[in-house]
């Protein structure tokens, strides 16, 4: 791994009851996430994902890289910049920024349909 390569991408398009799943699991049960009309009365589009099972994709992404190992992934850090949808596929790309102390520094994005739903995103793996 050097400075500039790419980590693999992940695509992953999240099914219409994966937030009602993911709310049972985070015990974020939150209307916004599980109930398109509630969401829609707040002046959303529709129902969105939870910003942390985004932030799991980057994380995931990442992992991949150090091997499929979620043990290499030593530090991550996001900022949620965007909504995410249900049923849209969610593409996270990522670059070695630099190489430091045995580990490589990855910037990291989360895009649907163009739009960043997680950028700034700084992940420290241990490669393989």
């Amino acid at each position: 791994m050097n400075q500039g390569d790419a980590i693999p991408e992940l695509r992953v398009t999240p099914d219409r009851y994966l937030p009602h799943r993911y709310a049972g699991a985070s015990g974020d049960f939150n209307p916004i996430h599980i109930d398109p009309e509630f969401a829609q009365q707040v002046g959303l589009p529709g129902n969105i994902l939870h910003g942390l099972y985004g932030m799991a994709q980057v994380a995931r992404a990442n992992a991949a890289a150090a091997g499929d190992d979620p043990r290499r992934l030593k530090r991550l850090a996001v900022q949620f910049r965007g909504m995410g949808f249900p049923e849209k596929e969610i593409v996270v790309t990522g670059t070695v920024k630099e190489l430091r102390d045995g580990r490589a520094v990855i910037d990291t994005v989360a895009e649907q349909d163009g739009n960043q739903i997680i950028r700034n995103a700084e992940a420290e793996i241990e490669p393989q």
